[in-house]
């Protein structure tokens, strides 16, 4: 009879081959539902960038700053000569693949309700890192805030709008320039003052409780931490973590009022990541609410919703908060127009059945 075979030690070179393998798997089962995601959408998409290519309400690429991705595009309503509500938006894309384009569908839905929008481009990884981010970010809210009234846009009525990645680098940038004003020789260009709210989407707003959900869904911790500028720079970037220090406690009075819309069906970034950072700003006397949408998921509120046309409630949301601000917008007193359906809803399913989000 012949020994037994000793058992194979857990960390062995097959284990290691097996565990590559299924790591290899799951890329190529994400890569393909995200083929079929966008294939799915695509009649939408296409539209979409056509307005975005060649509507002469879309100015493209406006230059805010020195650095190459310092771009900005503008979404300009058409309409009365009045000076109008402006959003500045900043898009997700893991901080890896965001970029101004992205926001085409929502500059075009909140143009269309007489609001202009200015997506902001900023610098992604390995481009730059967490901090040039907000950089990029604080430096395009100057150059709208100091520039937008000569595109037809009102600087007394600014809204700043972040999704997914984008809320995070737009929650960051807010806080850190709260902190800045309460400190002395603040030199920068512009102010808290200046921003009448801010809207984050679908937002992570404390990245110590990310990492690990990041990684097992494929941003791994290594490049995550390479993003984020190392383990010990988590907190830095964390407003949730921000708002509980007493440092920032003076901040907290100068922002401005903070709405959060979350789905709560979202696997991307949790929707407790939002109750977590509402309960944080409320405890600290922030004035905050929080919207959550059941059943949605990471992609619902800022892409199937829209392209579905109809009445849309995170959207419609965003809009009432803005001219509720001004009692006497000539807006209020119009009649809401109803989006017009990019995609047949048998798709919209679909997609949401097969997408990687």
């Amino acid at each position: 009879m012949s020994a037994a075979r000793p058992p194979r030690p857990f960390f062995s070179p097959g284990s290691r081959s097996s565990s590559s393998a299924t790591s290899g798997y799951r890329w190529i089962r994400q890569f393909l539902a995200l083929c079929c995601y966008a294939l799915l959408l695509m009649p939408g998409f296409i539209q979409v960038l056509y307005y975005y290519f060649f509507s002469n309400q879309v100015h493209r690429s406006v230059v805010y700053g020195e650095q190459p991705r310092n771009r900005l595009d503008l979404y300009i309503p058409t309409g009365t000569t009045e000076s109008k509500p402006v959003v500045a938006f900043i898009t997700g894309g893991a901080w890896i693949i965001g970029y101004k384009g992205w926001g085409a569908l929502l500059g075009r839905r909140l143009a269309e309700r007489g609001i202009l929008v200015a997506c902001i481009d900023y610098r992604n990884f390995p481009q730059g890192t967490i901090g040039d981010m907000v950089e990029d970010a604080s430096q395009g809210i100057s150059f709208i805030c100091n520039n937008i009234a000569s595109y037809g846009g009102d600087p007394e009525r600014i809204y700043l709008v972040g999704q997914s990645a984008g809320a995070h680098i737009a929650a960051c940038t807010l806080l850190n320039q709260a902190i800045k004003e309460c400190g002395e020789g603040d030199t920068s260009t512009w102010s808290i003052a200046q921003l009448k709210a801010y809207f984050g989407i679908s937002g992570g707003y404390n990245l110590l409780n990310l990492v690990d959900h990041f990684h097992r869904r494929g941003l791994y911790r290594s490049i995550f931490l390479s993003i984020m500028e190392g383990e010990e720079s988590l907190k830095k970037f964390s407003p949730q973590v921000m708002v509980k220090e007493s440092a920032s406690r003076s901040a907290l009075p100068l922002l401005p009022h903070i709405f959060l819309f979350h789905g709560t069906s979202d696997c991307s970034i949790p929707c407790a990541e939002s109750q977590a950072f509402l309960d944080a700003l409320q405890q600290h006397g922030a004035k905050a609410d929080l919207f959550l949408y059941e059943g949605k998921t990471h992609t619902d509120l800022f892409l199937q919703d829209p392209l579905r046309g109809g009445r849309d409630k995170m959207l419609e949301e965003i809009v009432a908060a803005i001219h509720n601000d001004d009692p006497g917008e000539s807006a209020q007193h119009l009649p809401v127009p109803v989006a017009r359906r990019l995609v047949p809803e048998i798709m919209l399913i679909l997609a949401r059945r097969v997408s990687p989000f």
